[in-house]
């Protein structure tokens, strides 16, 4: 079974270090990346960004990690396996959710889709039936990350998120496409 860190061709996915909160509070810092995963506000000084890292710790396979691009030791962004809001099943567990974001400077070379494709296979190695993403509707670059990964294309749900609908993916243990292989809606 593969462990964090996790090491791809071009990446390692990690925990974020505290020495690493201006970074986090340079990506977090932007309306145009936080508008899209749900957080109340942006982040503003230093100080926020290394309390939100002492918090991305969960009991794992959760956790919100660095991807890191392994040529430069310069963290792209993070990724991460969280719960859901609201989506408690009825043996007291949450459904999971992957989801990622990064600094305008590491996007385009398709570090994004690297580091999820990883983190899918981790999850799926370490027990997961299923990893869920939600986006918004009408974050296409986030929803062409979910068609690269192969995900299953569920539609649009307003079940767990108040500030919008979403369009829902899901991968499931044994009906993951095999890696590499890329589908479109």
């Amino acid at each position: 079974m593969t462990s964090i860190p996790i090491s791809t061709e071009r990446l390692v996915i990690r925990p974020w270090r505290d020495d690493e909160a201006p970074r986090l509070l340079d990506i977090l810092r932007r309306d145009e990346i936080v508008r899209w995963l749900g957080h109340p506000r942006t982040l503003e000084t230093v100080e926020e960004a290394r309390a939100k890292i002492a918090g991305m710790a969960m009991e794992l396979p959760m956790s919100e990690w660095a991807f890191e691009v392994a040529a430069t030791g310069v963290p792209a962004g993070s990724v991460m396996l969280v719960p859901i809001p609201r989506s408690e099943q009825p043996d007291g567990s949450s459904l999971v959710q992957i989801g990622w974001y990064a600094h305008p400077d590491a996007t385009g070379h398709g570090y994004v889709t690297e580091a999820a494709r990883a983190v899918l296979e981790y999850g799926l190695a370490s027990g997961l039936r299923e990893i869920r993403a939600l986006t918004h509707t009408d974050n296409y670059p986030s929803m062409r990350v979910c068609d690269r990964l192969g995900m299953t294309y569920l539609g649009v749900t307003e079940d767990w998120y108040d500030d919008a609908p979403s369009s829902h993916y899901v991968v499931r243990a044994g009906q993951w496409p095999a890696r590499g292989q890329q589908v479109t809606r």
